[in-house]
């Protein structure tokens, strides 16, 4: 390709006022054309009524004797921060104690405030250093809260705050904490994040606090954080050197750091006397190979002594892989997938090595996550959450040696009668067999009582994708899905593609930088496979996908147009020749590779959404309609990426819509309402096309 020129660079600007008259004037637009109507208004309600219900199931995280849960509902759209105790939430109606109001917050301090997350202290856990997000976005203002008066500790009188900023903190004791944040020139990484860690004593300017570790410019971020855990304290210091590569040390006397020899792309953590390790890619140590994925466990004494004895907790194949690892206090506990498909195993290791066994009693046919665990004061205690497409939620609590029991269970949040779950499998182009999940009713004349043993007829079908960064898409029950979807007769598709890791690391490293192709190659092998099994047709197909997903669907529409009906392309990364100089784009060039340098831009132009739009006619095919939204708030990928495709292809005279919301940040939604609203404009938008 030649040079690249951008009339569009303008809308890059963020809040510049321009760039939000031509927002304005598009919302407008689609608002008018999709959301002016009493059906649109009542599935807007269906949604909200949804989101906001009290029966849905507070998922609990336990702090000391208290379970604290973060609640939105129609009263508290920005969320209650509030605590039980497991006596009480075991009842049907536990007695909550609110911690913060963040409403009245915000109404107070006349601030759109967002929820995102507390750090309690442990052990006295009797301060919180809470973290407040203007708009949902990824940058959050920093405020020590009082647990006992429920208050916050202001700065004039020792409080810890810090300004706006992407900050990484965390206690030390009850008078220090470890702090990366903004402080100036030279403090943030080319991606934004800390580069460098403080120590911070209460009282003091943080500007005058003594850095304990300093990464380069480049690096993506570095973290520092202490374990309190008596018997076991220690200071662990990661440097994130790229996106999916980190050098962890312990921190040792006069804070020299003591490098944890493993893989920079491994995963490794410490809890009490173990070191786990995680391999990404295959590693031979002292003459065994162990195959990407496997899950090493050795003594962290021993190992920073050059012992390298290890013990293999889990060793994938062809059809399992390792999706969640959380410690208990004397046990691992693993979710594995077989084929995408969950179990539990409870790993437990001794002296003489370890023993394995899974853990029964639980639902069959259903995904399983691990909600919580708490092994520092909750023993060997977990919260389990079961479900799939068509079965609510279930909560589980239970301990590895005890006993076990359902304390919530989600209501239906819409008609699942007739309904049936399949997977199948469709060929790539290099013969790679992609797993995808079909949730749909059976057609009413298949002549057969059983519902596996039909197919349903063709229709308006939504294929979900997301293909990145290792994220593996599992079943899981969505209300909004089944209402706006699912319950109209819609047909619903999950697909597994590579990039993900519902097959280990290898199904995503296979697919970084110069293997990206073969993401794009999957999903339209998953699109023909829908319409050679008679599930839908092309013009009834549409594909929705957000973050990378969006870039996926911009992918979808410049590439592959004949295999949809319509495509919702939200949040989205589309000008891949820009996405490393645009807020946290430089992280990913891991995954995507670099588009100053020749080699990986001559890959990267083959598909960047942005730089291949062509004119419909003789230059390029028609597009399927496209609904195209993004945030203002999103300081994460930045809303330039949306606005200049959505710009691009109404000059080249497709058939687009646009919206953006104002707040909501990543995730597109401050609250409930907004979520509600954002989601009923998608499946609206999808429906009226597709049917």
């Amino acid at each position: 390709m030649g040079p690249v020129t951008d009339p569009y660079l303008w809308l890059e600007d963020v809040t510049g006022a321009d760039a939000l008259e031509h927002v304005t004037s598009r919302n407008r637009r689609t608002l008018a054309e999709f959301a002016d109507d009493a059906e649109f208004a009542r599935l807007e309600q269906r949604l909200r009524d949804i989101l906001d219900t009290d029966a849905r199931i507070p998922y609990v995280r336990r702090r000391g004797q208290h379970l604290y849960n973060f609640w939105k509902d129609a009263a508290h759209p920005r969320g209650l921060w509030r605590r039980t105790t497991l006596e009480r939430y075991r009842t049907d109606d536990p007695e909550w104690d609110v911690v913060l109001d963040l409403d009245a917050l915000a109404a107070d301090e006349d601030e759109n405030w967002v929820w995102s997350g507390a750090q309690v202290r442990r052990p006295d856990f009797d301060r919180a250093l809470i973290a407040l997000s203007r708009g949902g976005a990824d940058a959050t203002v920093i405020r020590e809260f009082d647990l006992g008066k429920r208050a916050f500790v202001p700065a004039s009188e020792g409080g810890f705050t810090v300004p706006e900023a992407k900050t990484d903190i965390g206690w030390i004791d009850a008078d220090t904490v470890y702090v990366g944040t903004d402080t100036g020139p030279g403090s943030l990484t080319t991606s934004g994040y800390p580069r460098r860690a403080q120590r911070w004593r209460r009282g003091t300017p943080l500007q005058d606090a003594p850095v304990v570790v300093e990464g380069d410019p480049t690096d993506v971020a570095v973290s520092v954080w202490f374990d309190p855990t008596e018997g076991h304290t220690r200071t662990v210091v990661s440097r994130a050197t790229g996106f999916f590569d980190s050098e962890v040390s312990v921190l040792g006397p006069d804070d020299r750091p003591i490098r944890i020899d493993a893989p920079t792309d491994a995963s490794v953590s410490l809890h009490r006397e173990w070191l786990t390790i995680r391999i990404t890619t295959a590693w031979t140590l002292d003459g065994v190979l162990h195959p990407a994925g496997t899950l090493l466990v050795a003594r962290i004494d021993d190992w920073i002594a050059g012992d390298r004895r290890v013990r293999t907790v889990f060793r994938p194949d062809a059809h399992t892989s390792l999706h969640q690892v959380a410690w208990t206090e004397n046990h691992l506990l693993l979710v594995v997938l077989e084929d995408v498909r969950s179990a539990v195993v409870v790993v437990t290791l001794n002296d003489d090595g370890l023993e394995t066994e899974r853990l029964t009693g639980l639902p069959e046919n259903a995904s399983v996550s691990i909600v919580g665990t708490d092994p520092d004061d909750g023993g060997d205690e977990f919260f389990l959450d079961v479900g799939n497409y068509v079965t609510p939620s279930t909560l589980v609590w239970g301990t590895v040696q005890g006993q076990r029991e359902v304390l919530r269970r989600s209501p239906a949040f819409f008609d699942a009668d007739g309904l049936t779950v399949d997977q199948f499998f469709a060929t790539s182009e290099d013969g790679t067999r992609v797993p995808y999940f079909v949730v749909h009713r059976a057609r009413p004349d298949a002549g057969t009582d059983d519902p596996s043993e039909t197919e349903p007829a063709p229709g308006p079908t939504l294929l979900y994708a997301y293909g990145g960064f290792e994220v593996s898409l599992t079943p899981s029950y969505s209300g909004i899905v089944g209402a706006a979807w699912l319950e109209r007769g819609g047909t619903y598709v999950v697909a597994n593609l590579r990039g993900g890791g519902e097959y280990g690391p290898a199904w995503h490293t296979d697919v970084r930088v110069a293997g990206r192709h073969k993401v794009h190659e999957d999903f339209a092998a998953v699109a023909r496979d829908l319409v050679d099994r008679g599930i839908t047709t092309a013009d009834r197909l549409g594909a929705r996908g957000g973050s990378n997903g969006g870039l996926l669907m911009g992918i979808a529409l410049t590439k592959y147009p004949e295999l949809f009906g319509a495509i919702v392309c939200q949040v989205p990364l589309l000008d891949m020749k820009r996405y490393h100089l645009l807020l946290a784009g430089a992280s990913w060039m891991a995954e995507y590779g670099d588009p100053d340098d020749p080699d990986d831009w001559a890959v990267i132009s083959e598909y960047s959404p942005y730089q291949n739009v062509r004119r419909p006619g003789e230059s390029g095919p028609t597009y399927p309609p496209v609904l195209v939204t993004t945030s203002t708030r999103d300081d994460r990928v930045h809303p330039g990426h949306a606005r200049k495709m959505a710009a691009r292809l109404e000059e080249y005279g497709h058939d687009v819509s646009y919206y953006e919301n104002i707040e909501g940040g990543h995730g597109g939604a401050a609250d409930n309402a907004q979520l509600a609203f954002t989601s009923a404009l998608a499946f609206t938008f999808l429906w009226r096309m597709l049917t």
